[in-house]
Formats: C-alpha cells, sequence, structure tokens
C-alpha cells in the first residue's frame, strides 16, 4: 500500500505489524499532519458485530483526550477493510526501549505514573484498555509516554468478544481474572501496568516462560519475584507498589489508577529512615598446608555470625545461606546482590602447629571496594579476642551512625582450647545432618569442659533431630537427653537462645505442651530476634498446637529474611500450603524447589503430598518413589508413599512398605505413626487406632502431624480421634475451623 491514496491519506511507509493488523506512516493532505493508519484484518472487518463494537469503542477512545493517550481521529474503511487514523508518535516503543536495558529508577516510575494517568482518564470514562503492554506504550523523545491501541484492544477483548473468542490479548500481561476469561475491571489494567513496572526495573517479565500455558499457571499459582534481589535495591515503597498491583485477588490492588498515581508520585518522599546496614559472612576458606582445618574455618565463620546477631539494628544473613556459597568461585558482589546484602565478609585462616594466620576484608556489595581488612598473626589462645576484634571491627564500620546501638557481647570462651574445638567439629557434623557423630563430640566437648555452654546447646539440638523427622532414636529416649542439655546450656548460659529453641521443639513434638512451647520460643526470639532458627521452629508449634496457619507463615517469611536460602524454609512454606489445604499452591512450590535442587528428598516428599490430596495418584507415587531413590529412607518416606499406594489401589505394594517398617522395628527405632498411618490408609481403623495409641504412648514426635494433616482428615468423625487428642492435651484441634480449606473428601 505504500504510495497509495487512502481517502485523504497519502501513504508514506509501513509503521509496524502484528496479529490484529499492519500500521502505516500516512500524510493527511487536508490538515498537512503526519498521521498513523491501523487496518484491521478483513476477518474482523467482515464479522459486523465485531465491527459494530469496535466502532462503538473506537469512538468512546477518540473521546479520550489526553497528553498520555494516542488521539484517534476517525475510524473509516478502504476497500472494504475498517482503519482507524491516529496520531503519528516520533519516538520508541517501550518494548524496544526495556529490550536495551532495565530503565534507571527515576525513569520507570515518570513513565509508569503518566501511563496511569492515562488510565485514570480512560477509566474515568468507563474504558478499559485490556491490553496494557509495553508494546503498547510509546515514548517520545521528550520522555512523554503514550498509551496506543485502545480501539484495538477493546475489540480483542471486549466483554462480548471474550465471551464468544475466548481469551485474547497478551499472556504475560493478563491478570489473573483475564486469564481465567472471567469479567475484568480497570483493576486489570492496574495489574497489566504492574507487570510493565516489573520489566521496566529488571529487564524481564514477572512471569516467564516460552509457553503460554505455563506463564498462565506462574499467573494464577507464583509469588512475585524480588525486583531488589533481581537488581539490586530500589525504594522499598516501590517494591511494595509492584506487589500491590500483582496481588491475584482483584481486591488486594489499588482499586483505581487515581490511587496507584498518588503512590507513584510519593515514591521516596516519605521520612527518610536511618539505613539498616546488612551483612552476610561467608565461610572463611581453610589456607593451611595440610588442608584439614575446614570444620575450624566453619566454625570461626560461625561464631562471627552468632556475634553480629546481638546487634539491635544490624540485619544479618544466617549460616545456611551464607554458606551456600562455599566452595564457589563467585564475584562477591553478585553474592551479596543475591543475598541483598550491602556488605560481605570473606577472609581465610592458615594454621601451622599453635600459630594462626586469619585475614578478614569487609567488601561493599555496590562498588566492591574494601571498606577493612586486616591480618592477625597470633597464637591460638588467642582465637576469642580475634573473633571479638573482627565483630568489633564490622560493627564500627557498619553502624557508626546508629545511636543507642547495643554492643557486642564477648565470646563465650571454655576453659580449654581443645573443648573448643571439639565443638567446632560437632557443628560441623550437626550442620550435615550427621548426627551421630556430632552427638558423640558434642559429648566429648563437654568432657574436656564441664561448664561450656555452647556445647551443651549444640548436644541438645542434635539430640532433638535425631527424633524428629530422622526417626534415628526414638523420642523418649531423645527428647529428655535433649532437655537436659538444653537446661544445663541454660543453666551456664541464661541468655543462650538456641537452648531455648531446643526446650520449644521437646515442648512441641514431645510433650505437645503448648504453653510451655510458646514461653521458650518467645523468650528465644526475645533474647536474638536475628536468629532465623527461632522463627523457623515456632512455626511448628504454631501449626500443630494451635492451628495458627497464618501465624506460623508469617514467622516462616520473616525466618527466610534472615535465611533466604535456607531449603528446610522453603519446604516448611510449601507444607504450610498442604495443611492449608491449598494443593496447587503445595504443588507450585515445591515444583520451584526442585527447580532449584532437583535432587532434593524431601521437595518430592512435598510434591508426593499435593499431588496425592488432588487424587493425583500416579504422580504422588512417582513422586514419592523418587523421594526413597534420593535417600529418603525414614518413616517419614515409608508412611505417606504407602499410604498413597494404599489410595490409588495397589493394596499389595501398602502392605509391602507397611511389612518392611515392621521388619526394621524388630532391629532398630521404627515411628509407630507412620505405620498406623498405612494402616488407616488400607481402611484397618482398628489397626491404626492401636499404632496411634502405641505412639501417643511413646511420646513419639510424629504424632504432632495428626492434628493437622489433610491425609487424616477423615479419622476426625471417629470418636478416638477426638479421645486421643485430649489425651494429647489438644482437644483445641478439634475445631471445625481445621476443615474450611475444601479438605479432601
Amino acid at each position: 500500500m505504500i504510495g497509495m491514496a487512502v481517502s485523504h491519506y497519502h501513504i508514506l511507509g509501513k509503521a509496524g505489524e502484528g496479529g490484529m493488523g499492519v500500521v502505516y506512516k500516512a500524510e493527511d493532505t487536508k490538515l498537512k499532519r503526519t498521521v498513523a493508519l491501523k487496518f484491521l484484518s478483513p476477518q474482523l472487518t467482515k464479522d459486523r458485530a465485531a465491527r459494530g463494537r469496535f466502532i462503538q469503542e473506537a469512538q468512546a477512545a477518540a473521546a479520550l483526550d489526553h497528553p498520555n493517550i494516542c488521539t484517534i481521529h476517525e475510524i473509516n474503511e478502504f476497500e472494504g477493510q475498517t482503519y482507524i487514523a491516529m496520531a503519528y508518535i516520533e519516538g520508541r516503543n517501550l518494548a524496544d526501549r526495556i529490550a536495551a536495558g532495565p530503565l534507571k529508577v527515576e525513569e520507570a516510575i515518570d513513565i509508569a505514573a503518566q501511563v496511569a494517568e492515562g488510565l485514570k482518564a480512560a477509566h474515568e470514562k468507563g474504558i478499559i484498555h485490556r491490553d496494557i503492554k509495553p508494546a503498547n506504550i510509546m515514548v517520545t523523545e521528550k520522555g512523554q509516554a503514550k498509551i496506543m491501541d485502545f480501539g484495538l484492544a477493546k475489540l480483542e477483548r471486549g466483554a462480548d468478544v471474550t465471551r464468544t473468542m475466548g481469551v485474547m490479548g497478551t499472556v504475560a500481561y493478563m491478570s489473573p481474572e483475564q486469564a481465567l476469561g472471567e469479567k475484568v475491571d480497570q483493576r486489570t489494567d492496574i495489574w497489566s501496568l504492574g507487570c510493565v513496572l516489573f520489566e521496566m526495573l529488571t529487564g524481564r517479565h514477572p512471569f516467564k516462560s516460552e509457553h503460554d500455558q505455563p506463564v498462565v499457571h506462574s499467573i494464577l499459582k507464583e509469588e512475585v519475584p524480588s525486583v531488589s534481589k533481581l537488581r539490586g535495591k530500589i525504594p522499598v515503597d516501590l517494591e511494595t507498589i509492584i506487589r500491590k498491583c500483582l496481588e491475584k485477588d482483584r481486591r488486594n490492588r489499588y482499586r483505581d489508577a487515581a490511587v496507584l498515581l498518588e503512590a507513584l508520585k510519593s515514591v521516596g518522599k516519605a521520612a527518610p529512615k536511618a539505613r539498616q546496614p546488612s551483612i552476610a559472612v561467608l565461610p572463611f576458606v581453610d589456607m593451611s598446608p595440610r588442608k584439614d582445618q575446614e570444620y575450624f574455618c566453619d566454625g570461626i565463620s560461625e561464631e562471627i555470625i552468632n556475634g553480629l546477631t546481638q546487634v539491635k539494628d544490624l540485619r544479618i544473613v544466617a549460616r545456611t545461606s551464607a554458606f551456600a556459597f562455599k566452595g564457589k568461585d563467585l564475584d562477591v558482589r553478585d553474592i551479596g546482590r543475591t543475598l541483598n546484602v550491602d556488605t560481605v565478609l570473606e577472609g581465610s585462616l592458615r594454621q601451622a602447629g599453635t600459630r594462626l594466620r586469619i585475614t578478614a576484608q569487609l567488601i561493599s556489595v555496590e562498588d566492591g571496594y574494601h571498606l577493612w581488612s586486616e591480618k592477625f598473626d597470633r597464637e591460638m589462645d588467642d582465637i576469642f579476642a580475634i573473633q571479638d576484634e573482627i565483630t568489633g571491627r564490622i560493627v564500627s564500620k557498619l553502624t557508626a551512625d546508629i545511636s543507642g546501638m547495643r554492643p557486642v557481647q564477648k565470646s563465650t570462651q571454655p576453659s580449654s582450647l581443645e573443648a573448643y574445638d571439639l565443638y567446632l567439629r560437632g557443628r560441623y557434623f550437626s550442620n550435615r545432618f550427621l548426627l551421630d557423630k556430632a552427638v558423640d563430640i558434642f559429648h566429648q566437648a563437654i568432657e574436656k569442659d564441664p561448664n561450656y555452654a555452647p556445647a551443651y546447646a549444640g548436644l541438645a539440638e542434635a539430640y532433638a533431630f535425631l527424633s524428629i523427622g530422622f526417626d534415628i532414636l526414638p523420642s523418649e529416649d531423645a527428647m529428655p537427653k535433649a532437655r537436659e542439655a538444653a537446661q544445663k546450656a541454660l543453666e551456664l548460659d541464661p541468655t543462650m537462645a538456641e537452648a531455648y529453641v531446643s526446650l520449644g521443639i521437646i515442648a512441641t513434638w514431645y510433650d505437645w505442651d503448648r504453653k510451655a512451647a510458646n514461653t521458650y520460643f518467645r523468650k528465644a526470639i526475645q533474647l536474638n530476634p536475628n536468629y532465623a532458627g527461632a522463627h523457623l521452629w515456632i512455626e511448628s508449634y504454631l501449626t500443630y498446637l494451635e492451628g495458627k496457619f497464618e501465624e506460623g507463615v508469617a514467622e516462616l517469611e520473616r525466618a527466610q529474611e534472615l535465611d533466604p536460602l535456607n531449603l528446610m524454609i522453603k519446604v516448611r512454606l510449601g507444607f504450610m500450603s498442604y495443611y492449608m489445604r491449598d494443593f496447587d499452591r503445595c504443588i507450585a512450590h515445591f515444583e520451584k524447589i526442585l527447580d532449584l535442587e532437583p535432587n532434593f528428598p524431601l521437595g518430592y516428599l512435598g510434591l508426593m503430598e499435593g499431588f496425592g490430596q488432588k487424587g493425583m495418584f500416579e504422580e504422588a507415587i512417582k513422586a514419592g518413589e523418587k523421594a526413597m531413590a534420593l535417600g529418603g529412607q525414614g518413616g517419614t518416606f515409608f508412611g505417606p508413599l504407602g499410604a498413597y499406594y494404599a489410595f490409588a489401589g495397589k493394596k499389595e505394594k501398602a502392605l509391602d512398605q507397611l511389612a518392611q517398617l515392621k521388619e526394621r522395628s524388630k532391629k532398630g527405632h521404627v515411628s509407630s505413626f507412620w505405620i498406623g498411618a498405612i494402616h488407616f490408609s488400607l481402611d484397618q481403623l482398628d489397626e491404626a487406632f492401636e499404632w496411634f495409641e502405641r505412639a501417643y504412648r511413646e511420646r513419639d514426635s510424629n504424632l504432632s502431624y495428626i492434628t493437622v494433616v489433610p491425609a487424616l482428615d477423615a479419622l476426625r468423625s471417629d470418636p478416638r480421634y477426638s479421645r486421643l487428642l485430649q489425651k494429647m492435651g489438644l482437644e483445641n484441634m478439634l475445631a471445625e475451623k481445621f476443615l474450611k480449606h475444601n479438605p479432601r473428601k
């Protein structure tokens, strides 16, 4: 058509092309101005009803006289094809601008605010765009943003057209209600603008996939990634705006563009808050000739972390996340950005005889410069002084502008360096869940120094974990020993948060004592608000003894802030979706975990439970068998897999799981609870309750699951279930509220 005359327009060249038609640059020969002509495809023009709606909607869009909306001059026909004449905009398509790299924060906010201004004007006229995306936003050379394609967008997803033609539009920017083909309103445009703002800041979609269906799944089920983690720090209120725009439930979004506009204009204008310093302490590198000091290097790093957690106004990344980068050749700045911290401490240790050489350097994540660096050449006897000195230097560098800062306490020092060495070895094995070895070495440390509180705290934690989940020792053997060690630790050091957490675990999983569990966990958090383990484990009390799921999730989210790469926290968040009967969310969560760690048994365990509760038994069994193939061998894996064999009608396989557990019980500890769970799945209720009663007598820690596990919901109608919970002191968990989340029938 180039060179042709269309009415009083002279076609100068093609300006763009899309699925709905072609756009040409043209000269308006009457008014001597440059315009754009958009021609609809012939099949849409021939649809009389669609054409009628298009004309009506184009007329409405033409009534929008606003500087941030592309002006529509007229709608007409040429040789049977409908076209729109509109203002021609000199500038760049926002999609092309983003392709060149993320925008500056100020520029992104300015463009988003201009688009919000345009949407506000459109919404006031009762017009919803329904296709806000970077390709439909032009930015002039002077930085003015203009929304394009009102008329065409209305045709693509007008209310009536949607019903007859299915869900149409650009999938990556669709709101959940739009993707589901539901009625849309102005909050759909707010969602789409949230996607655009996210993309301007990060250079990628918030929900990305090569195919439409995975994108739709992400839109409906997955959380919005953090912009700060993808590009570095942005204003907190800007991150909040994006998350509010992208709320799945439209009722939680901004109610209209005017409110969103005010929020965008206020970014960074609130009263400035004092910057909260943040740091990650990486594991020190072993530079010793024999490379046999890894445990000691890890211990030094962990002790520095523990010292820094005492600083009230310092955010310190927990050990698990900081140590995730061990042995990886990564730029410290990249590590810092991943962990969302301002500074990183790295160092090395070299031991030769009784001499130590420790180097430490504090690095700014923003520019990679050293804020502080020092070498320490000392005798082993000085190790505690070195730790305290390093910690003190860090605090002085990061918190010089903070008034009222609580000073760092001196390290708890054993009377024997040999005891300290053994303690560090014990922590090394405990962190790798080699709990039998850890218990033995903690005992050795205590023999060397019977008054060293951290060794008792480590021993308490190891004994507790030998019972919970791992099923290595019976609860009635492990938990009293854990209690004794924790109480001894507190007798020696009443400020030890770790010991209070162990007592909280014992009260939750062994005593089923709600009051004591609450007291112990709250005390731990009071003593050390930055201790991720306290926030992680208090969730189990809130879930199994109180049924306070939302509070449990909040504690896990706080733990994740402190320890962002901790897989156990991610697992617990996945199981919270399971307990709340949101099985689609549960599945999506564990699939995300397995994307990160494809060989993680607990990821497959959670996937099995989610699939199983949706009746997808083949998928559940496949996930359960994968979990066991990857090393999941305790009752926690045998029991649920046996249950889903039974639910799927594979009775022989369920009976085989049951037989294996009973055979193993002759040689060592096996959880009675999980044997009872398989009997239940086989509809052998009498046998199931016999084993559950046995689990109660044994104080089996796994019996705590019986209060909320969806797979056992059918037990609730049996009077024996009520009597069992009453004996456990948990009659509060019998309330009907625990079935409100659409339980499995």
